[in-house]
């Protein structure tokens, strides 16, 4: 018999929010289930991904856990229904699950923000930037390996192309990540050049921090702040050494609203960031 194919992020985040809605009423997953008219076993099921939950179910729990926002019932309810699997699906086997889920998170977006110290942002990145820092992944990536993070990252950026309103991405990147010669000045300058291409979509927002701003919050971390249908479906993805890991904690959120906020009232405007990123250009 085949393995049941592994959950969907959206999934995971689904049977996420069904579970604190649960514990916020007080109920025990016991007394739940019974005033589901389910076994308990069914309802863990439900809650840790390992089964889909019908559009009709999640209104019944909604209801039962005394959930009095409609909006986010109604966002959830779209999330349950859809058992669609996107083309991240094709790298199961190449590529960490969390590369995948990034992907899909992403995909489904209503708008994108993302921070960034020494990395160009991976949306924004050449094909020739990527490979380079693929390359000084640790341990050491087979060629293989390398081929196929290149691919996923340049397949990934096609939702910044998309013909059907493309969702608001704006990256704000330190003046440290646009010095940083990967590859050699050929590739760096090249680099630039799509910053500066791209910031030209009417969709696209980049913006820079120079130098001289001194520290400022969030500088230590790579963010991605991905919007849900609602506030509470937001979800900020962070880089780490062992890969990308996912936060959607109430008060976390709330937190890197405030951090991007700071970022914006720090960063240049869009018009001299794009100055500043072609002074940079200039002079390699």
């Amino acid at each position: 018999m085949p393995g049941r194919a592994a959950p969907t992020a959206r999934r995971i985040r689904v049977g996420a929010e069904l579970r604190k809605l649960r514990e916020r009423s007080g109920l025990s997953s016991t007394q739940a289930a019974a005033l589901l008219g389910i076994g308990q076993g069914q309802l863990s099921n439900v809650e840790t991904a390992r089964f889909g939950v019908s559009a009709s179910r999640v209104r019944a729990m909604a209801d039962i856990y005394s959930c009095d926002d409609p909006e986010f019932v109604e966002a959830l309810t779209g999330m349950a229904e859809d058992r669609s699997r996107g083309w991240w699906e094709g790298y199961r086997d190449a590529l960490p699950g969390a590369l995948l889920d990034l992907a899909e998170l992403e995909h489904h977006a209503t708008a994108l923000r993302t921070a960034h110290t020494v990395h160009i942002p991976g949306l924004l990145q050449t094909e020739d930037h990527a490979r380079e820092i693929c390359l000084q992944a640790i341990p050491e990536l087979s060629p293989e390996a390398v081929e196929s993070r290149v691919a996923h990252r340049v397949r990934r950026q096609a939702l910044l192309h998309r013909p059907d309103s493309p969702a608001p991405y704006q990256a704000t990147v330190h003046e440290a990540a646009l010095r940083m010669q990967f590859g050699g000045p050929a590739v760096a300058r090249a680099q630039l050049e799509h910053l500066l291409r791209m910031s030209a979509l009417d969709h696209v927002t980049i913006r820079v921090i120079p130098f001289g701003i001194g520290s400022y919050p969030g500088s230590g971390q790579t963010i991605n702040y991905l919007h849900g249908a609602v506030p509470q479906l937001d979800t900020v993805q962070l880089d780490q050494s062992h890969g990308p890991a996912f936060v959607d904690g109430t008060e976390q959120m709330q937190q890197y609203r405030e951090l991007f906020a700071r970022l914006d009232s720090l960063s240049l405007t869009p018009a001299e960031s794009n100055s500043f990123i072609r002074d940079v250009a200039d002079s390699l």
